[in-house]
Order: structure tokens, then sequence, then C-alpha cells
């Protein structure tokens, strides 16, 4: 599945519904399926507010199922990283409002089986994260 959207604090919920289904070819329980929407969410919501700063810019997603193995991959053209291994830490914030926790690579890391962040200045992040299904 292939999907590129605004990146519109809206479309988050749009996000998670649209993989939600997709995820459901592999006949995960209601716990697996939230699993997923909360990473989902976090990846996104990281997109929106810390990759492209609250403006406009695009976020794809694509995820595929094969065997019991679900993948998505959660892709910005903004920022970027400079410390990936400081930014997965948790409580690490770049918010200076006070208003973000932090915690958003601490809950993808919580609620899928692998989370890596591929990301540089300037060339946007890429988060992939992995979840067996039935498992």
């Amino acid at each position: 599945m292939r999907l590129e959207m605004d990146s519109l604090s809206e479309n988050e919920e749009f996000a998670r519904v649209v993989v939600a289904v997709f995820l459901s070819r592999l006949n995960p329980t209601l716990e697996e399926i939230d699993d997923v929407k909360t990473a989902v969410s976090e990846a996104v919501t990281n997109a929106v507010i810390h990759g492209y700063g609250g403006g406009v810019g695009k976020i794809r997603i694509l995820a595929a199922a094969e065997d019991r193995e679900f993948t998505v991959e959660i892709s910005d053209r903004g920022a970027g990283i400079a410390d990936v291994k400081k930014a997965m830490e948790p409580m690490f914030t770049t918010d200076p409002s006070g208003e973000r926790s932090g915690m958003g690579f601490s809950f993808m890391e919580a609620f899928m089986d692998q989370v890596e962040v591929i990301s540089a200045p300037g060339q946007g992040t890429k988060v992939i994260m992995k979840k067996r299904i039935g498992a």
C-alpha cells in the first residue's frame, strides 16, 4: 500500500485508519490493531510537528504484509534529525514550548517489534516499523 498526504495534523487520524484497514488482511487482534495505530499516529505526528514545523509538506506511508509480518514506513522530506540516537531517548524533545513529552519514539518502540529511524538534517526522516501479527 502506498499513500501520500499533506502534513496536516487532521490527516493523522486518516493515516491511522488507512493503515489499520490494510493491516486487517492479516486478521490481527484488536490489541495488535491498536498498537499499530498508536505507532503510526506517533510517526505521522512527528513528521507534521518536527519534520515540517507545522508547515506544508508531504508525508508518505508505505505498508506491506508478508506472511505474518506487517511493515509500515512513514517518511517526510522535512527538517531531518541531526542525532537520531539522542532523539530516540525517552523524554527528549526539541519543542521549546514544553507541550510535547518527547515520548513519540518510545511509544513506537513499545508498540512495535522493530523500529528503525533513518534521517539527516535537511533531508527528512524515514521511520520503518515492523510487527509480527499473531505471534
